[in-house]
């Protein structure tokens, strides 16, 4: 034993610490008791090996020579699949063989040792891992390779697109579906001879002709079609959570044995049963996993409108073709009439009119020109224009969008797992049922014992409990992708119900978030355009939405030293040649010791030095159009809307009345908008958050629930449940209406699915029940449950407002 480090962690062990674990036959040395069990746990399940392993991948990932993954290493191969923000970068990996949670645990706990590491996400749904690194310590090559050393085959993929083993496994799906079809049909047209014989008459030899050609047909499906349910089963077991497929095993297993010795030595055989149920088995998850992966259609959609080359425009001002992956930052892309814009890029020369609907749901076709910033997945309507990359691959806000998505995904919500545990129990008791049946039909009809146990195990499995809330979830996620709103978690459609409190900030949330400045007043002999362009050096970096007001001013002669300080809902502070100046509120401004005079107004925006104030403006920004109709939406259906905001009373007063918010609070700090969302937990009621800043980040993690706005901070758009695109607020009432449809489609389903199971089973034990039957009745209540979550998706129930009709709103014509 090694009495330094722990066998499990690897971190050293305490003096005077006496822990061990028997591994592989051997006491191990342990740091803690929490080491003890994982380590007992790991053994016990029959994964010790990973320990071996671990150390390999160790060794692996650091050999020089492994060319298969050190050609990630390079940037221009690692900026297709990499995304860096600051000082760390992520990247979406996916991996077929991540069946089961033992699987999850072990790539988890393999990439979490390496150093640099950050942080490691699994979504099971998708087998796809999201992990972070800090980038001067790790590399991409490095985490490929650890991953592969410990038999895993690791695949980088773009967000939003599919990599080829998702591909393989939905041609996988289909091929089954096929065998299973194809050789059932044969199963069944034997059937009916044996069937026929049983009343015509059939000779011996004939009827064991028929059933040795049934065994042949069945063949396939039992060694190809029914194998992602042994496996399954297997991996239940192993983890002691046993699901629907340990049933659906063990009722194939029981027919197929009984059936093959039936045939050679006579009795009833049930290839038919066996080949009607794993084909409706095979359509049945073949449709969840069209259901499940619905909202991925509009990822790879826009993924896969990026063109594969684009024009380059050199420093001589010749252009060339190259190839979308060889897109680097700061390059000069020029695109015309009919061409989809491949990277967000700042337009340098020319005017074009773009199409941004797939981005954001409005179908309106916007202006762009010199200084406005153009978005990867855009298409040009009219004109040409010359643009600096700023964001490539990854890093653009397409990909944002496609790691949004594949997040949701693998978010399974309360309900999800409530759904979970109990289909876990619900298989525990019909094996238990099975059994109890097995036992008193052999005491009153031993020769019925056989049908009617398949009967039993096949007719509950639980495969409609288990699809009701994934299936839901999923539809519901695609049908608010579609009208605009990005689903990240699911907790939200749970927490948007009547009676709930509706927190909004006010700017850039019920205001468009284009501020510019209404009034400017300097002091003394302030120079007015070196007091704007102080202000543009200082905001530039704030994340605020009212720092673009000063982006005109910018000079780049103007510059700051060092990166500036941010106070979080009060101002900025920065130093410029040496000497440091401030902006943000009066109150802030007047900290510095500036001299302010006693009449000088709250409201506004200051900009001071350490000696005096330079200058005030007042920043005006226009409430959204549909504002006061949406909020007036969600008054009668039930919510109460209430504004938080760091702006001045004034100015938060008139966008309640203009609004019809009759709750408003101002001059709110991020710590007390944080207590205001407490406060209204605390008296029971759900929160909801919506905002876009930097200094909403916090309130939108503590709210039951959140949602920001797409143009917002990325920190924001990062703490969300959900994302709002484009620059309506409409898509809100649709949310409500969604969730409430949601959360009832899954009660029906539910409730359906428990019915059907305990009538089913109570009617199956009575021997009332054949096995051909069983399959019928499973196979439809599970594509009922399918059917039913579908209807999310109908546009039907799309709540419109009363004045408005929906051809004559672009907007909504983008949505519908």
């Amino acid at each position: 034993m090694n009495h330094e480090r722990c066998y499990h962690c690897d971190d050293a062990i305490p003096a005077g610490t006496e822990f061990t674990a028997e591994i592989d036959g051997a006491p191990q040395s342990m740091c803690c008791l929490g080491c003890v069990a994982a380590a007992e746990f790991i053994a016990g399940a029959g994964l010790a090996g990973f320990y071996r392993q671990r150390e390999a991948a160790t060794a692996a990932a650091l050999r020089p020579d492994d060319r298969t993954w050190r050609d990630f290493d390079d940037p221009q191969v690692a900026g297709q699949f990499v995304v860096a923000r600051d000082a760390l970068s992520e990247a979406t990996i996916y991996i077929g063989d991540l069946y089961c949670p033992a699987c999850i645990w072990l790539v988890t706990e393999i990439l979490e040792v390496i150093q640099g590491v950050d942080n490691v996400a699994a979504n099971p749904a998708s087998r796809r891992i999201t992990v972070s690194w800090r980038t001067d310590e790790v590399t991409l090559g490095t985490l490929l390779s650890r991953i592969a050393a410990v038999g895993f085959k690791p695949e980088p993929v773009t967000p939003g697109q599919s990599s080829d083993g998702e591909r393989n496994d939905y041609r996988l799906a289909i091929r089954r579906l096929v065998v299973a079809g194809v050789f059932g049909m044969q199963a069944m047209m034997f059937a009916i001879g044996l069937y026929s014989g049983e009343f015509q008459g059939m000779t011996e030899g004939m009827r064991d002709l028929l059933a040795i050609a049934s065994l042949v047909v069945t063949l396939p499906i039992i060694a190809y079609a029914a194998v992602p349910f042994y496996r399954g089963a297997w991996l239940g077991i192993a983890q002691r959570r046993p699901g629907m497929d340990v049933p659906v095993t063990l009722a194939i297993a029981i027919a197929f044995i009984a059936s093959v010795l039936a045939t050679f030595r006579g009795g009833d055989v049930y290839y038919d049963s066996i080949a009607m149920f794993v084909t409706l088995l095979c359509l049945s998850r073949f449709l969840e996993m069209r259901a499940r992966h619905r909202a991925d259609d509009r990822a790879e959609a826009m993924a896969n409108m990026l063109p594969a080359a684009v024009s380059r425009v050199g420093d001589d001002g010749l252009e060339e073709r190259v190839a979308r992956a060889a897109i680097r930052m700061r390059d000069r892309l020029r695109f015309g009439t009919g061409d989809v814009v491949a990277a967000d890029g700042m337009v340098l020369d020319g005017t074009v009119d773009v199409d941004e609907s797939i981005m954001t749901g409005e179908a309106e076709p916007v202006a762009r020109t010199a200084g406005d910033t153009l978005l990867a997945g855009t298409q040009v309507i009219a004109g040409s224009a010359v643009i600096e990359v700023t964001d490539a691959g990854a890093s653009t806000q397409l990909a944002e969008i496609a790691r949004l998505i594949e997040r949701a995904q693998g978010d399974r919500g309360a309900l999800q797992g409530t759904a979970d545990r109990i289909a876990s129990w619900f298989v525990m008791a019909v094996i238990a049922v099975a059994s109890v049946t097995a036992v008193a039909w052999w005491q009153l009809a031993p020769e019925r014992v056989l049908p009617i146990v398949l009967s039993v195990l096949i007719v509950a499995c639980p495969c409609a409990l288990a699809l009701a809330t994934p299936t839901a979830l999923a539809s519901a996620a695609a049908s608010l992708s579609r009208r605009g709103i990005l689903l990240v978690r699911a907790r939200l459609l749970e927490a948007m119900r009547s009676g709930a409190v509706i927190v909004l900030d006010k700017t850039g949330t019920l205001t468009r978030g284009a501020p510019e400045i209404a009034s400017e007043t300097c002091y003394l002999d302030a120079d007015a355009t070196r007091c704007r362009a102080i202000a543009a050096a200082l905001e530039a970096d704030s994340g605020h939405v009212l720092a673009q007001a000063f982006a005109d001013g910018a000079d780049d002669s103007v510059a700051l030293d060092a990166p500036p300080e941010i106070h979080v809902g009060r101002g900025v502070s920065g130093r410029i040649d040496g000497k440091t100046y401030r902006i943000g509120k009066r109150a802030f401004v007047a900290e510095a010791g500036a001299a302010i005079s006693p009449i000088a107004p709250e409201s506004g925006i200051y900009l001071a030095d350490d000696e005096r104030v330079l200058a005030r403006y007042t920043v005006r920004d226009a409430v959204r159009d549909d504002a006061a109709e949406t909020i007036q939406a969600l008054i009668c259906q039930g919510f109460e809307p209430v504004i938080a905001s760091g702006d001045h009373p004034a100015a938060v007063a008139e966008i309640a009345s203009r609004t019809g918010i009759s709750r408003h609070h101002a001059d709110l700090s991020p710590a007390d908008k944080l207590e205001l969302v407490r406060r209204e937990r605390a008296a029971g009621r759900r929160v909801i958050m919506i905002g876009d800043g930097v200094n909403d980040a916090p309130v939108l993690a503590a709210a039951d629930a959140s949602i920001a706005i797409g143009n917002g901070a990325a920190l924001a758009r990062a703490s969300a449940d959900a994302i709002l695109l484009g620059h309506q607020l409409r898509p809100l009432r649709d949310l409500a209406d969604i969730s409430l449809r949601t959360r009832r489609v899954i009660a029906q389903s539910l409730a359906w699915a428990a019915g059907y199971n305990l009538l089913a089973v109570s009617v199956a034990t009575l021997g009332f029940v054949a096995p051909w039957m069983a399959a019928i009745g499973m196979s439809a209540s599970s594509l009922i449950v399918v059917a039913n979550a579908l209807r999310l998706n109908r546009d039907s129930n799309v709540s419109q407002p009363a004045d408005t009709d929906v051809a004559d709103d672009p907007a909504l014509e983008a949505t519908a």
